[in-house]
């Protein structure tokens, strides 16, 4: 027998690579499990038929001790999943799903969003992670940057939809995250649970988002209680910035969508959940802001 030899028919090598084969496979199946720590079960299209957990079955659940006192978090939660009434109609199976209202306030498609904490993401000193310039004295844009406070936005529509007034950093990856728009001609805010379908909506309070009496903001037409024009947030991934005069483009929505735009109940800190759907909101455009966007390319 030769060098590294068990038997006439096994050696080292061999013995290593069924080992390998092994933990690879345990790796896969332990991967494949833990991913369904969320969002599992699975709904199926016929609702009477409880949920599909499919193969490997789902994990134990797991509970998580989260930073700055925030609590536990246990997944899979032990409580069936909270649900929300989406303006949606189910067609034959294998067909997407249609909105039956207004898909840019309905949260549906690709405009849609998930019920996140009403607390905003903290650093890891435990502050609040994303902050306006004007809270922040010792920070400020790079002098070769365009600075756009001040510049009107346009939606893709050509048209001005407002100007900016800040600029939200992020303090953990100094970053620039958000610009804070005031809406050009701004009305009041909009209708109490406009943006999900009832009062009281995920966030503890009366109001939309769990941060006022009734508006979004916390007073008619403000922004975190101020009673001045509605300003809204706009993610620095949907806009560009002209080098020439700092002016601000969108092209996923048109300049009458921003007067809709979901609002923070805070004028200084953006929570989780409204993030989510301001996020979405954007991203909800790019199909449902246009007519034609709707249309098949041929």
């Amino acid at each position: 027998m030769g060098t590294g030899a068990i038997t006439e028919y096994i050696d080292v090598a061999q013995l290593v690579l069924y080992a390998f084969w092994l933990f690879f496979f345990t790796l896969i199946f332990w991967l494949h499990r833990e991913t369904k720590r969320e969002g599992y079960p699975l709904e199926q299209y016929d609702e009477s038929k409880p949920g599909l957990a499919g193969w490997p079955d789902m994990p134990p659940p797991k509970t998580f001790v989260l930073p700055h006192g925030q609590g536990t978090r246990t997944v899979p939660r032990p409580e069936p999943e909270p649900q929300r009434d989406l303006a949606l109609k189910k067609g034959p199976p294998g067909y997407p799903l249609e909105p039956t209202g207004d898909p840019m306030k309905d949260g549906v498609g690709p405009g849609s969003w998930n019920i996140r904490p009403q607390k905003p993401d903290l650093t890891n000193e435990g502050e609040p992670r994303i902050r306006p310039l004007r809270v922040l004295p010792d920070w400020s844009l790079a002098e070769q940057d365009p600075d756009p406070r001040g510049q009107p936005v346009y939606g893709v529509d050509g048209e001005i939809g407002g100007t900016v007034v800040d600029c939200w950093m992020d303090l953990a990856e100094p970053q620039l995250r958000y610009l804070e728009v005031e809406v050009a001609g701004a009305a009041p805010a909009p209708a109490q649970g406009e943006f999900g379908g009832g009062s009281e909506q995920f966030g503890g309070g009366s109001g939309q988002f769990g941060g006022g009496s009734g508006e979004p903001g916390g007073s008619p037409g403000g922004f975190g209680g101020a009673p001045a024009a509605k300003r809204v947030l706009l993610p620095i991934n949907f806009s560009r910035i002209s080098g020439r005069d700092g002016s601000v483009r969108v092209q996923s929505i048109t300049s009458k969508h921003f007067a809709n735009v979901p609002t923070t109940a805070s004028q200084d800190q953006v929570t989780l959940q409204e993030e989510d759907q301001i996020t979405a909101y954007y991203g909800g455009g790019y199909l449902y802001a246009l007519p034609e966007r709707m249309e098949p390319l041929i």
